[in-house]
């Protein structure tokens, strides 16, 4: 079957690669897929930096110290309660340890600790009413999150991916996350320009030496163009007109996405 091919399939099998529950053949096939497909690299890379926004979304929260004894008054028996604590306890801790060996390899270090932020803040929600406020927030942080609508990884002649793209059309800006080594002299900049299918090149902005870059980008500077490119130019980019005047270092094609 050809995955690709498939959104819905596809979407699933990125999530559960980017939280580790895809294992063993499942978890092989899907990479050499992703080594093969430019869209299955790319909805992998993106649930990728979904899962590593959570931590932006939920901020370190320590439950109240009255949480437990509150579980105890409600709970007919005291010994019962410090048991299922007990337990409760220990199997949190081994499945966070257990999340975060099966993350490692994609760098969700910053993962475990949003995850963490997110289950203090539900089992406090389910044992006092004084977390309430704070799951209605996340929720709308959480539905006025980038919509993503185009995507591309651009990869090296190697076909290593080395940067990220999304766009927002809601917010008009376009996100690149560095997902290479590649890092230009202090004298070079990073162009990205968008390659119309007719025409010449279009820069779109001059990435910094930063792992994530923000540009500000209109719709209609995106909308048909199927490949975007970087190149390698002077320190601060060069006219858009003259088109790139460096090597050109690394390609991927745009995608659309369903919103």
């Amino acid at each position: 079957m050809n995955i690709a091919q498939n959104p819905e399939l596809l979407d699933k099998l990125a999530a559960a690669h980017a939280l580790g529950t895809l294992r063993g053949g499942a978890r092989r096939r899907f990479e050499t897929m992703a080594r093969q497909s430019a869209k299955v690299r790319s909805a992998a890379l993106l649930w990728q930096e979904r899962i590593n926004a959570m931590t932006e979304l939920a901020p370190q929260i320590t439950p109240s110290p009255n949480v437990w004894k509150r579980i105890e008054n409600l709970l007919p028996s005291a010994l019962g309660v410090a048991a299922q604590a007990d337990s409760l306890h220990h199997a949190w801790q081994t499945s966070l340890a257990a999340l975060q060996k099966a993350m490692s390899r994609w760098r969700f270090a910053a993962f475990s600790g949003g995850l963490a932020a997110l289950a203090a803040v539900v089992v406090g929600v389910q044992t006092t009413r004084g977390l309430d406020g704070e799951v209605d927030r996340l929720q709308a942080q959480i539905a006025s999150a980038p919509q993503v609508q185009y995507v591309a990884v651009l990869s090296n002649d190697k076909a290593a991916a080395q940067v990220l793209v999304t766009f927002d059309p809601v917010s008009k800006r376009l996100s690149l996350q560095r997902v290479g080594g590649y890092q230009e002299a202090a004298d070079r900049s990073l162009q990205l320009w968008a390659l119309p299918p007719s025409g010449a090149p279009q820069s779109l902005g001059v990435l910094k030496p930063d792992k994530l870059v923000k540009l500000a980008a209109d719709t209609k500077q995106i909308q048909g163009v199927p490949t975007l490119a970087v190149s390698l130019e002077p320190l601060g980019g060069v006219p858009s007109a003259s088109g790139p005047t460096g090597p050109v270092l690394f390609t991927g094609a745009l995608i659309k996405r369903s919103l």
